[in-house]
Parts: structure tokens; C-alpha cells; sequence
């Protein structure tokens, strides 16, 4: 069975008329699984959760598979309350970003989000047996472990990796754009709305370093793991992930779809791909270096067997 493409949920803060538009045009695009809602800030309301579930139904009249996210870092009351309501809705899986909404889901089948450190075997079979029936792995494991999960995965869980876009890091109680912009978390103006595929932070040299989403920490590069599919395929990984970015989408989405169909060299993708990006491109923690390197020599991983 071919691998599956998904796009991840929206980690920007876009007008909602954008964002109603996007995902309109998503609708026609050649994605399986569609992951919807606000994952970074609180704060960014202009969608609530019966907007985002409107969306979810278009999607889903149109061929989607579609999975609620929720926040990863949860701090107020008001924000369990919301992630409640997520964990309820009973229409669509949740995606769990955090240990908070884990336990809200219990029961429940739900994807174990990127944010939640599976590291082992051992916390991936935690998963599963609280209702897990999909996980994402970090974006800062390499190929090597990723082998490893897979030869210990439970049955009849599902395989996600991420494949384009800006790596996300980390999060924090402070905000950085407020900071960057000399303005206090509490009156944040909600200035990440003035940069759509986040703000870039330069070192002293001026080279790109990381990129500033809120109060995520993003990578300045761009993941671009499309040279890799061959390796995926033979992982037996389920779902590959997209992050969305603010241009050249739908030529992603479609190179990514040709080149799991084998319609066009992964090589050739990769260099298209790479024109694409929202800066340099990056592969370095799939190959077990520093994330942000770009590692132009790829060689077959050469497991020899599937790992089903």
C-alpha cells in the first residue's frame, strides 16, 4: 500500500479569510490526511474550534482524512477547557501534543503528536495501549533509531514522519516575537500575524540561525526529506507530513505525491523542492547529524527487508 501524505497543522498565525481560502484550495489537492487547529498560542483566535470543525467537514466531504490537533503546551484553565471539547468532539481523531491532552483521550484512539518524545519502544507501546493508533516521530531523530521503532512498533500502529517544512523545536511560556518587537506576552498585539512563515533571527554574522513563531522556536532551514522516500517506503512508514508554508503549496504537495508514485526521481524532486523552500534546505537530523546541515551525498540505508 502506497504511503499516505498528510498536511500538518498550520503553525502560523494567517487572517482567518486566508486561512478559510487555504484550506479550500486543499480540498483539491492530492493529500490524504488533513490536520487542523491551533497548536502554538491560545492567544490566536481567529478561528475557534466550531470554525475549524466547519472546515473539517468540507474536508472530509471531499475525500480527507482529518485530525484535530491541539495545543503543546498547555498553561490555563481556559485552555483545558478547549482542549476538552477537541477531545470530545466525536467526529474526528485527535492529534496529542502534549501529556495533557493524552490523558484526556484515553480510551480514545488518537495520533501521538510530535511534541510528545517518543524515544523508545517502551513509551510507544505506552501509547498504544492508552488508545494511540498513529504517531509522528520527533523531527530530531534520525533514520537509525526510526529503524529501530519500527522493528519494536506495536501492531496495527500507524507510522508518521515529517518530511517538508520548518522544523519545529521548541516551546516556551515567553514569547518571542512580543520580545523581538518590544512588547510585553500579555500585550502581544499578536504581531506573529505580521510574519506568515515566521520571523527569522540572524546571528551576529548575519547567517540565519532559527525562526521565531510565538513562543515556538522553529528551524531557519527548511526539512526537505523527499531524497528519502525510497528509505521510507522500505521503513514501512504510513504517513509522510507536510507543513504548510505561505507559497508554492500545491507544487509541494503534487512533487511529493509524484514522487511516491514513482512518476518522477527523487533526486529531480529534491532540487525542485529545494527552490521551493521558505529558506535553505536542511536533512541533517535524518542522518544523525546537526539539524540544520544539508547532507548533499544520500546513501541507500540498505535494510534489505520491509519492516511490516
Amino acid at each position: 500500500m502506497a504511503m499516505k501524505l498528510a498536511l500538518g497543522p498550520l503553525l502560523y498565525f494567517w487572517p482567518k479569510e486566508q486561512v478559510i481560502d487555504f484550506y479550500r484550495q486543499v480540498a483539491e489537492w492530492p493529500v490524504d490526511c488533513v490536520y487542523l487547529g491551533e497548536v502554538v498560542c491560545s492567544k490566536r483566535r481567529a478561528l475557534r474550534l466550531d470554525d475549524w470543525l466547519q472546515i473539517a467537514r468540507q474536508l472530509r466531504a471531499a475525500g480527507k482524512e482529518v485530525v484535530l490537533s491541539s495545543l503543546a503546551l498547555i498553561e490555563a484553565g481556559s485552555e483545558i477547557s478547549t482542549l476538552r471539547r477537541i477531545a470530545q468532539n466525536g467526529e474526528f481523531m485527535v492529534e496529542a501534543n502534549d501529556m495533557t491532552a493524552v490523558q484526556h483521550l484515553k480510551g480514545r484512539e488518537y495520533v501521538a503528536g510530535p511534541h510528545l518524545n517518543i524515544y523508545n519502544p517502551e513509551s510507544l507501546a505506552l501509547h498504544y495501549d492508552n488508545g494511540a493508533r498513529r504517531w509522528v516521530m520527533p523531527v530530531e531523530l534520525s533514520q537509525q533509531t526510526l529503524a529501530a521503532m519500527q522493528q519494536a512498533r506495536p501492531p496495527q500502529l500507524e507510522t508518521e514522519v515529517f518530511v517538508f517544512g520548518r522544523l519545529p523545536l521548541a516551546f516556551s511560556a515567553r514569547c518571542f516575537t512580543a520580545r523581538a518587537c518590544q512588547l510585553p506576552k500579555d500585550n502581544c498585539q499578536l504581531r506573529c500575524g505580521d510574519y506568515p512563515d515566521g520571523l527569522d533571527m540572524q546571528t551576529r554574522d548575519q547567517q540565519s540561525f532559527l525562526t521565531l513563531n510565538g513562543i515556538q522556536t522553529q528551524s531557519a532551514t527548511t526539512c526537505n526529506l523527499v531524497r528519502a522516500i525510497p528509505t521510507l517506503d522500505e521503513l514501512a512508514v504510513d504517513v509522510l507530513r507536510i507543513s504548510p508554508q505561505s507559497s508554492h503549496m500545491q507544487e509541494i504537495v503534487t512533487l511529493f505525491r509524484q514522487t511516491v508514485a514513482g512518476d518522477i526521481d527523487p533526486a529531480s524532486a529534491e532540487s525542485q523542492l529545494n527552490a521551493l523552500t521558505i529558506g535553505s534546505a536542511s536533512n541533517g537530523y535524518w542522518h544523525d547529524s546537526p539539524g540544520m546541515q544539508w547532507i548533499e551525498q544520500q546513501q541507500p540505508f540498505g535494510l534489505g527487508t520491509r519492516y511490516e
